[in-house]
């Protein structure tokens, strides 16, 4: 069996259904297909949070989803605290010296997700197909075409890679990556702390990688991300709870005085990778299918989910104007307006990951003088803080307030 679409986005997760999303209740023919249904949000914090920026929230928001996130379980970061390890510098970020109520917001990857997924179920334009297993992806002159083991096969217009990292739409499209394995893992888990967060997000750069404390709605809870080179990170990995807890604790210090609990632990390897093109005809990449970034600064899936909004308004604007939503001349707009901002967070993540992890005394005098002089430096903090919550720079019209 045959079915005609305009859109198919491969990958069901939080950049794909953030697309799917986008283009609810629009003219535009919609099939979102992943493998399998995400877990539900439960009473235990997920092991992975992503920090969402202003601007994301306001793409929720524009979209519809943000309250059903806030009606699960979402975490305010009104200050950040970031220090070098054995050494005097130190950065302070407070979201009142910028007029905002937060920095950021703190949100399990399944809350996210959940949100995304029950929005998506109310555009009668948007099908969402999962499970589903796919047996071929094609590619050709006048649009895509993906069948299912099932024996369905999807035509489309215009088929979108939201696959992840080993993205398959990306292999069939025949399009190159660059990439740096940064011989690192990083460690997620949820622990409670003595003394309370304050909704104070706090980092310490280590030699060995930096170490993340994000709080969660409980106030004396936070998610932890180490970012630890491969052998540091399995040795923490193997540690029982009451050893990786003294290790935990030496590396972060006192800043919340005793650490008392840890959740199981789990660890992913890092890298750094670019897709040499965003863009074929009838074809494009979005998240980490287009992009990974280092998780020391927070901004992956944001990244994602410019990409989808910005996607989603060249699309529309193409098929208000009935231009041929595959044409790759419709579709490099995308690509031009994402990428630069893409290879930036690239490679400043990179250059972070080098220049904080590593015990040179130069480096380690550069990395405290650098640290409290931003610090001292209103205006240059000030302007960080407006960045990296995504209240500057070139944003598509979702992720700005108050459409």
């Amino acid at each position: 069996m045959k079915i005609n679409y305009d859109i198919v986005i491969i990958g069901g997760g939080m950049v794909g259904a953030a697309l799917a999303d986008t283009l609810g209740n629009s003219s535009l023919k919609v099939a979102l297909l992943d493998r399998a249904p995400p877990a539900a949000p439960d009473e235990h914090y997920d092991q992975r949070v992503s920090a969402i920026t202003l601007a994301s929230q306001s793409v929720f928001e524009n979209i519809g989803a943000w309250d059903g996130m806030v009606r699960r379980r979402v975490s305010p970061v009104r200050e950040m605290q970031v220090w070098s390890e054995g050494g005097s510098g130190s950065i302070h970020f407070n979201a009142a010296e910028i007029g905002e109520p937060c920095l950021a917001w703190i949100v399990e990857n399944r809350v996210i997700q959940a949100a995304l997924i029950e929005r998506l179920h109310q555009f009668t334009n948007i099908h969402y197909l999962c499970p589903v297993e796919i047996a071929d992806i094609a590619l050709a002159d006048n649009g895509a075409a993906v069948t299912l083991k099932d024996g369905r096969i999807l035509n489309a217009k215009l088929l979108v890679g939201a696959d992840g990292a080993d993205s398959a739409v990306r292999r069939a499209a025949g399009i190159e990556t660059q990439s740096l394995n940064l011989h690192q893992k990083g460690i997620v888990a949820t622990v409670t702390t003595e003394r309370p967060h304050e909704a104070t997000a706090r980092q310490v750069f280590l030699t060995t990688g930096p170490l993340a404390f994000l709080p969660l709605d409980e106030p004396h809870t936070c998610s932890i991300v180490w970012s630890a080179d491969n052998a540091r990170a399995d040795q923490l990995l193997a540690l029982d709870d009451a050893a990786f807890l003294s290790e935990l604790e030496q590396a972060f210090g006192d800043a919340l005085g005793k650490i008392k609990t840890v959740s199981p632990r789990a660890g992913f390897p890092l890298a750094l990778s670019h897709a040499k093109a965003y863009t074929a005809p009838h074809l494009a990449l979005v998240g980490d299918a287009a992009h990974t970034v280092h998780p020391l600064a927070g901004q992956g899936v944001n990244l994602g989910f410019l990409d989808a909004a910005t996607l989603a308004e060249v699309l529309l604007d193409a098929a208000a104007n009935q231009k041929d939503i595959g044409a790759h001349a419709v579709l490099r707009r995308y690509e031009r307006w994402r990428k630069g901002d893409n290879i930036a967070m690239v490679s400043v993540t990179g250059g972070f990951r080098y220049l904080f992890s590593n015990d040179w005394p130069v480096l380690s005098q550069l990395r405290n003088w650098g640290l409290s002089l931003t610090d001292a430096a209103t205006p240059v903090k000030n302007l960080i803080m407006r960045r990296a919550s995504g209240l500057e720079g070139d944003l598509p019209k979702l992720a700005r307030r108050a459409l």
